[in-house]
């Protein structure tokens, strides 16, 4: 098994149709590669590779992602669309481990978001996870502002302020998620 690191720009026409095909998000099924290249093009791509360069595990690492907490401006890279060609295979935590390891290397703040029954899976695989604070991070959706659908937020890399700042995220102590037009 091989891990690897793509940009958006780098990636295969047969590796697009294989992480999409993977995602299973209906909305991006027809998507062409050129179309995706666009689309994802803030963002990289982790691989956990076969030997004969088969896709076993994929996550993507949004890096166009920005909280406001206290008036203030927090960027991340957000782990996002993690899937395993094969499940119950380790394929997944595998690649976790690998990805967990390279955001320590190069110091980047990294998190991620579950549901609370994906909990188990982080545990095993080490990863720190700040439970309900999620549901603290309000989305804009048309003309209002609403709760996460996620429940945790999952702890990659982060230096100690951040974390705090985020474990610090209540009721009354929200985080907006900012997107640029």
């Amino acid at each position: 098994m091989k891990y690897q690191i793509k940009e958006a720009k780098d990636l295969k026409e047969k590796e697009i149709e294989h992480i999409l095909h993977l995602w299973d998000v209906s909305a991006w099924n027809t998507m062409k590669s050129a179309y995706f290249r666009t689309f994802f093009k803030d963002s990289e791509f982790h691989f956990l590779m076969d030997t004969d360069e088969n896709i076993l595990a994929v996550l993507r690492v949004n890096f166009d992602f920005t909280l406001k907490i206290s008036d203030k401006d927090y960027s991340f890279a957000e782990v996002v669309g993690l899937v395993a060609a094969h499940e119950k295979k380790g394929y997944g935590a595998a690649l976790v481990r690998h990805f967990k390891d390279d955001t320590a290397q190069k110091n980047m703040d990294t998190i991620g978001f579950c549901h609370s029954d994906l909990r188990p899976f982080y545990e095993k695989c080490n990863i720190e996870i700040l439970h309900d604070k999620a549901k603290m991070i309000k989305e804009n959706i048309g003309s209002e502002w609403i709760n996460s659908e996620d429940d945790d937020i999952l702890i990659f890399n982060l230096n100690k302020e951040r974390k705090e700042l985020l474990n610090q995220l209540s009721t009354q102590n929200n985080a907006y998620l900012i997107t640029k037009e």
